[in-house]
């Protein structure tokens, strides 16, 4: 290095030593939820249906073993959240490496998940089925969590600039988008038509035909999706770079109370994770809920495909402005009008169900609204989160990504819990019946079409309420915080506290 080059480096910004990212950086983050979500997307639209349909598990058990995995996510996630932070960084940085100790259990718990060994579903085992089906559950949620709280605390240390993770949160929730996609396909085409002796379709109390979940089509779906989410989880590894260093000999030893009362004292840190939490159970909810009122109130399972691309295509269009409007109205601003557009076309659709068989499109058409409000949290969540991270660290010297990562995770989770609570209780307040060849009653599905809407529309609303109220980090919040980030890192590198990658 010349000398011209050395004072060069002096005179940059820390924050800009510590970024400076390109097009190959950001798709390698982004590949790193392409895999996430696309076994994460089995768990949030398909699993669900298949426990009823297939191994005709009961809503009432399929409840219970949710909410009791998500009882031990809460022992689990700040326990994998404090071995990344205190784990000394090697050769690959602190927490990229976890992608390759990850990609293989996550690979075969996903795909456990949905093997359906003889007997099961069947009369004379159900026993069997439920224990599988608990077990093989929490595993899968053990191998994502050990993959999910060090990618998540990756976005700390790849880049710093707040203009970059801007950027590298769109790219990552693009990434999100493209994962769950293939799962909605593997839906739409997993049915076939129910017929009578002779070969005729049987109608259901609403006049439409009744449709059957296969099996085999489904497992050879999931079985594909699991190995290329392992492919992308190596190339997410091959392309992405820690920029910021933990110092292995500074590597801090803070006691896990006074890391979890900094992050529950900060007001940032705490809104964005409930609203990441409503967030995630608005979006399971209708993913996972969405399969039954297309397969039995519409009797159109190809609409699954349309309501998710209704839901996703906005992204494709706002990915490109989203920079743009974060720059000029901020985050928290654009995010939270956005949930209030996105709880008034769910709202809309509770009005319209007396009409909405005749006019199927519009529900699709209104999807599309809701979509367009939900993208961007579904783009800004993680870079907000980052963002709030940085509070913390900025008041109060302590930066520990993992633990904050392990508990952001674990609010989102609690999302999950939600959802199962709600996607389970709506079924067996509507009656639902999960017997093989049961007939649903025309009762049970006006029930769960009103409660495909109302649902969200609530979620949704008390979203914008915990962003516009609760959230404290406005554009010129952050603008602020950026400037305290600056004399931040100067002071850990000046104290040898952080090396910065070349």
């Amino acid at each position: 290095m010349t000398a011209s080059q050395s004072i060069g480096i002096k005179e940059k910004s820390y924050i800009a030593r510590t970024s400076g990212l390109t097009t190959k950086d950001y798709i390698g983050y982004a590949l790193g939820d392409v895999s996430c979500c696309l076994v994460f997307g089995l768990v949030t639209s398909l699993l669900q249906k298949f426990y009823t349909d297939i191994f005709h598990l009961s809503p009432l058990f399929i409840m219970i073993m949710m909410v009791c995995a998500r009882i031990w996510d809460a022992v689990n996630d700040p326990i994998m959240g404090r071995i990344c932070d205190r784990m000394k960084p090697g050769r690959y940085g602190r927490y990229r490496p976890w992608f390759l100790y990850a990609a293989g259990p996550l690979t075969v718990s996903a795909i456990l998940m949905f093997v359906k060994w003889p007997g099961f579903g069947e009369e004379g085992y159900e026993s069997g089925t439920a224990i599988y089906a608990a077990c093989t559950y929490t595993l899968f949620g053990m191998c994502y969590t050990m993959l999910q709280i060090p990618y998540g605390s990756l976005a700390g240390v790849v880049t710093t600039d707040e203009r970059e993770r801007t950027k590298l949160s769109v790219y990552r929730s693009i990434g999100a988008g493209l994962g769950s996609l293939p799962v909605i396909l593997v839906a739409s085409f997993s049915y076939k038509n129910r017929l009578d002796g002779q070969g005729n379709p049987i109608l259901g109390a609403n006049g439409q035909v009744i449709q059957d979940m296969q099996f085999w089509p489904v497992f050879i779906g999931v079985a594909a999706m699991s190995l290329i989410s392992f492919v992308f989880l190596m190339l997410a590894f091959r392309y992405n770079k820690e920029r910021v260093q933990i110092a292995p000999e500074t590597v801090r030893k803070s006691s896990t109370y006074k890391i979890i009362s900094l992050l529950f004292k900060n007001r940032a840190f705490v809104a964005i994770s409930v609203a990441s939490m409503l967030l995630l159970a608005g979006q399971m909810f209708m993913q996972s809920f969405y399969l039954y009122l297309f397969n039995d109130y519409f009797s159109k399972n190809w609409m699954n495909l349309v309501a998710m691309l209704c839901t996703y295509a906005p992204m494709a269009i706002f990915m490109l402005f989203t920079p743009r409007m974060v720059r000029r109205f901020g985050k928290k601003e654009i995010c939270a009008s956005g949930m209030i557009a996105a709880a008034i076309a769910n709202l809309i659709l509770f009005a319209l169900r007396s009409v909405i068989l005749d006019l199927w499109w519009l529900f699709l058409v209104l999807c599309f609204v809701s979509g367009c409000g939900l993208t961007f949290i579904i783009l800004q969540v993680w870079s907000m989160t980052t963002d709030a991270i940085d509070d913390i660290e900025v008041k109060t010297g302590v930066r520990e990504d993992g633990t904050a990562y392990a508990f952001f995770m674990f609010f989102r989770k609690l999302g999950q819990v939600i959802a199962a609570l709600a996607v389970n209780g709506a079924l067996l307040a509507m009656d639902y019946q999960t017997a093989k060849g049961a007939v649903q009653s025309l009762k049970t599905l006006t029930t769960m079409y009103d409660m495909a809407t109302i649902i969200p529309a609530v979620l949704f609303g008390g979203m914008a309420v915990v962003l516009f109220v609760w959230y404290p980090l406005s554009k010129k919040k952050v603008a602020e915080l950026q400037v305290a980030k600056e004399a931040k890192l100067k002071e850990d590198y000046e104290s040898d506290k952080i090396k910065i990658a070349d």
